[in-house]
C-alpha cells in the first residue's frame, strides 16, 4: 500500500515512542540470528506468532464491539508496523463481519516534536492513505505496534486533525508498555507488557521482517 522503511527498536529517548511508540536505533532485520530470543543480546520472547494471532482477532471483535458492528470505522495505520496491524485488523473484521473494514496510513513524521532533537538528516516522510470516503462523521481507530510515551499518538491526532473531522477516534496498539509522559490511553490492547523504562521493546511482522514475533530485551539495537 505504501513505500515501508525499517522501524526502529522501541526504546527510551529525549521524547516519542520509537526512540521508543508506537516508536532509537534501528532494530535488526528479521531472519538474521542477532537479537532473537536466547542469543547473546538477551533479547527475549514475549509474543509468539499465534499469540500476536489471537490479540489482533480479540482486538477486531472488541471494535465491532464498541462500534456496533463496525459501522463507519475507519482503521488507520501509523507507519511502519501499524499499517500492517491495520491491515490485518481489517481483513480479520471481514471474516467475521463478511465485509473489509475500510484503513489507510497515517504518516505523522511533521507532527512529531522531537524533529529539532534528532541529529543528522530529517526523518523520511511516509505515506498518508485515507479511503476514498474520507474521516469526516466516521469512527477513525488508530493504530500502532507499540504505545510507550503517548507522543507519536499525540503527532497522529494532530496529523488527523489536517485531513478532517472525525466523529470520534480510538486507538489500538499490539502492545502497551507503559511509562507515559502525556494523558493518552490505548482502547484496544493486544498485551499490556509491564516494562523498566531501560529496557526495549522490537515488534517482528511477516510483512517487513519475515516472521510474527515480539521481543523484550536490553540488547544492542
Amino acid at each position: 500500500m505504501c513505500a515501508m522503511r525499517p522501524e526502529p527498536v522501541h526504546e527510551p529517548g529525549p521524547s516519542g515512542p520509537g526512540t521508543s511508540s508506537g516508536q532509537g536505533g534501528s532494530a535488526p532485520a528479521g531472519g538474521s540470528g542477532a537479537g532473537k530470543p536466547g542469543s547473546a543480546h538477551g533479547w527475549k520472547a514475549v509474543l509468539s506468532p499465534e499469540e500476536i494471532r489471537r490479540a489482533l482477532s480479540r482486538i477486531a471483535h472488541e471494535i465491532l464491539e464498541r462500534t456496533h458492528g463496525g459501522a463507519g470505522i475507519v482503521l488507520l495505520g501509523i507507519p511502519t508496523r501499524g499499517v500492517h496491524l491495520a491491515s490485518r485488523l481489517a481483513a480479520r473484521i471481514g471474516e467475521f463481519e463478511g465485509t473489509q473494514a475500510p484503513f489507510g496510513s497515517l504518516d505523522v513524521t511533521l507532527h512529531r516534536d522531537d524533529l529539532r532533537l534528532r541529529p543528522g538528516p530529517p526523518r523520511t516522510l511516509q505515506r498518508t492513505q485515507v479511503p476514498p470516503d474520507g474521516v469526516d462523521g466516521k469512527t477513525v481507530v488508530l493504530v500502532d505496534d507499540v504505545l510507550f510515551s503517548g507522543r507519536t499518538i499525540r503527532a497522529a491526532l494532530d496529523a488527523l486533525n489536517d485531513l478532517g473531522r472525525p466523529r470520534a477516534v480510538q486507538l489500538a496498539v499490539l502492545v502497551d508498555r507503559g511509562h507515559r509522559e502525556l494523558p493518552i490511553r490505548a482502547d484496544y490492547v493486544g498485551k499490556n507488557l509491564p516494562t523498566a523504562h531501560r529496557e526495549k521493546v522490537r515488534v517482528l511482522l511477516t510483512e517487513t521482517d519475515g516472521e510474527d514475533l515480539v521481543l523484550l530485551g536490553e540488547g544492542q539495537a
